[in-house]
């Protein structure tokens, strides 16, 4: 077994500092958006369908066994969610809470390791203020990346934000057609002002800073609409169990909290293969995973990962740039558990 590094904290773990709640799904229609909404809810469809998977080689040279095969009917019953009739607008509702704190891990078991990373970490707070990631934040609220595939093909889309907190009167209203999800590159007052608050909030010049986030999608009317699927880890092997199950929060169509903060947290353009990619900015993870890509674009290997970088910002090194520092703190935004192993 290898010694373990002294300064080194085999107990480490940091509170996420951006806090959405669920997103509850609503129908409307873009005239009436603001004053009628209605709760949208899950339906049953049961459906024929065809055999479309990648066939075996017996059956590809078989005409006589792939017709058989092709006969056999698909059968599938699935949850689905869609506007009514009169209905062309969703209205996508959540709440969103920014901490303070950064710069306290949760739980530190190296008291040597707890000084050097807060001197650190205070040490950005001080000279970066957390602008830029304020920035990338109040821009992926303002262009409705949380919207996900909810967002494709909309005619219109306004994001409405207001601060919940009492002693604070604040509203913004955005034209999400109008602000890139490729990249961070705008320059509008109001989105200032909402990353001035964020950052505010995560630097700790206010307590803490409360959200209320309403998005207006209009998508058309019966449309259908994509709240979040449950992962089923038990499923029934019987031809009547359901293929596909949406999430519901007491009856109302709802997308999960995790799938929000993954949008709101997708702002690394920092990561090595950027420019050469058309992926865009990923969301911040340890090694940059793209499940859906099945692909890690920060490896060890490449020392862009997580830990390469955070064991030498906490222990006082200087990083090679600033992008580097922002993608750090920008998962301790996130949360987690980093402490570090003795086993090698």
């Amino acid at each position: 077994m290898a010694k373990r590094n002294e300064n080194s904290a085999s107990v480490l773990a940091f509170e996420k500092k951006l806090v959405p709640s669920d997103g509850y799904l609503y129908g409307t229609s873009w005239e009436n958006r603001k004053s009628q909404a209605i709760p949208l809810k899950l339906q049953e469809k049961s459906v024929r369908g065809t055999i479309s998977n990648r066939l075996s080689k017996a059956l590809q040279n078989d005409p006589l066994k792939l017709d058989a095969e092709v006969e056999k009917p698909n059968l599938q019953t699935v949850d689905v969610c869609s506007l009514g009739v009169d209905q062309d607008t969703l209205k996508f509702h959540f709440t969103l809470k920014v901490l303070s704190g950064v710069e306290k891990p949760s739980a530190c078991n190296n008291d040597v390791f707890n000084k050097t990373y807060q001197a650190a970490a205070k040490d950005y707070i001080e000279n970066e203020g957390f602008k830029e990631l304020a920035g990338r934040y109040a821009i992926n609220i303002a262009n409705g990346r949380f919207l996900w595939r909810n967002r494709v093909g909309a005619e219109k889309m306004e994001i409405e934000v207001k601060i919940l907190n009492k002693d604070i009167q604040k509203t913004w209203t955005f034209d999400a057609t109008s602000i890139s999800i490729r990249d961070f590159n705008y320059d509008s007052d109001d989105i200032d002002s909402l990353a001035h608050n964020i950052a505010m909030a995560l630097s700790g010049q206010s307590s803490f800073l409360l959200l209320e986030i309403n998005a207006y999608a209009q998508i058309g009317k019966a449309q259908d609409v994509y709240p979040s699927e449950e992962l089923v880890l038990n499923k029934s092997s019987n031809k009547g169990s359901k293929s596909k199950i949406l999430y519901q929060i007491d009856g109302i169509a709802g997308m999960h909290s995790q799938k929000i903060g993954n949008a709101l947290r997708t702002i690394d353009t920092w990561y090595p293969a950027f420019d050469d990619v058309s992926t865009g900015p990923i969301a911040i993870e340890p090694y940059g995973a793209v499940t859906n890509l099945g692909k890690a674009y920060r490896g060890p290997k490449e020392k862009a990962d997580f830990y390469t970088l955070f064991d030498r910002f906490a222990r006082g090194e200087k990083l090679a740039t600033k992008q580097e520092e922002h993608y750090v703190m920008a998962v301790l935004v996130r949360g987690g558990v980093f402490g570090e192993s003795g086993k090698e």
